[in-house]
């Protein structure tokens, strides 16, 4: 993998859109698979592109095999972290709201000393996604604290009350 690999998947990305207007999303994977079939067979990056691929086109079952196999196989980076926010993510809208919280859970725990910047900039996507699992197990004060707290420090006024009603939004009593 290089940086010539690397654009041309970029600039095959940037097709997506076409082929959703075209409503081939078939002829999308064919295009990311060609890419994938240029590294060594089970190559983590690879896989990983093929489950996003396999997820942006309405197929998260296949792409939810592909996540699994692409960090079992020692994906890294942003890559991993993206793949674990898609899996869960996909997990979700599986019907499986439990692992996605816990998925999530654990990618929120990771101290940011060990993340690099392009990591750390995906940490609101960690919560927000964490926030849509939330609710769906039932927890939507939780939900709702979560997602307000990665809110208030990218607003211009009002972040430290955001961020203290987000906090309180855990100790206040009342339905969820």
């Amino acid at each position: 993998m290089n940086n010539d690999w690397e654009q041309r998947l970029a600039d095959r990305w940037a097709e997506l859109d076409a082929y959703e207007k075209d409503r081939d999303p078939a002829g999308f994977r064919a295009r990311i698979a060609e890419l994938a079939a240029e590294l060594p067979e089970d190559d983590p990056v690879a896989l990983f592109e093929l489950g996003a691929a396999h997820d942006s086109t309405g197929e998260p079952e296949l792409a939810v095999r592909f996540y699994r196999r692409a960090l079992d196989g020692g994906l890294t980076g942003l890559r991993r972290r993206r793949a674990v926010i898609q899996l869960a993510s996909s997990l979700r809208n599986l019907g499986r709201p439990d692992v996605s919280v816990e998925l999530l859970t654990e990618e929120r725990a990771i101290p940011a000393d060990r993340l690099d910047a392009d990591e750390t900039a995906l940490s609101a996507a960690v919560d927000g996604f964490l926030a849509l699992a939330l609710a769906d197990t039932g927890r939507e004060r939780e939900a709702a604290s979560l997602a307000l707290g990665a809110l208030a420090p990218l607003l211009p006024r009002y972040n430290r009350s955001l961020a203290y009603y987000a906090r309180d939004l855990l100790k206040t009593a009342g339905p969820s």
